[in-house]
């Protein structure tokens, strides 16, 4: 696969709802972004919050603008907030340094583009992300170490 394809991009966004449905999670706010930035689709559950599409989006734009999971983006926040506040000024505010912004990696590790969900805690909508993309057969980049 050499591009997220519109149909991929909402497979992704209905498997990470199902995803949140089997552990009850908060209603969740999914955004499946393309390799630029460009957003393919966005899916927000009945009852989830004003903000989440935009912190969701968040989420998978600093993903792909750094090339990084979200969760490292949040480690960078704790430890370079200098950094991430030019960041978020280059990028007119669009950066959510927070886990749930997940790279979405096919077979030989290009980027494809990046999933963002919000709605419950970071690491329950990072959890999402990871199984919609790997229940793709695509490799999730979250940032976590190996």
């Amino acid at each position: 696969m050499s591009a997220l394809t519109l149909k991929v991009a909402v497979n992704l966004a209905s498997h990470a709802i199902a995803a949140g449905r089997t552990i009850s999670s908060a209603p969740l706010t999914i955004a499946v972004l393309d390799s630029g930035g460009h957003l393919i689709t966005l899916q927000r559950e009945d009852g989830a919050s004003l903000l989440r599409p935009q912190i969701a989006i968040g989420k998978a734009w600093g993903a792909i603008a750094l090339g990084k999971g979200s969760r490292l983006l949040a480690l960078d926040a704790q430890q370079r907030p200098a950094f991430i506040a030019a960041l978020n000024s280059l990028g007119q505010g669009s950066v959510v340094p927070a886990p749930g912004g997940v790279l979405i990696r096919d077979q030989d590790g290009v980027v494809l583009g990046a999933i963002g969900i919000s709605g419950d805690t970071s690491d329950i909508d990072e959890q999402c992300a990871i199984s919609a993309i790997e229940g793709q057969g695509l490799w999730a980049d979250a940032g976590v170490s190996a």
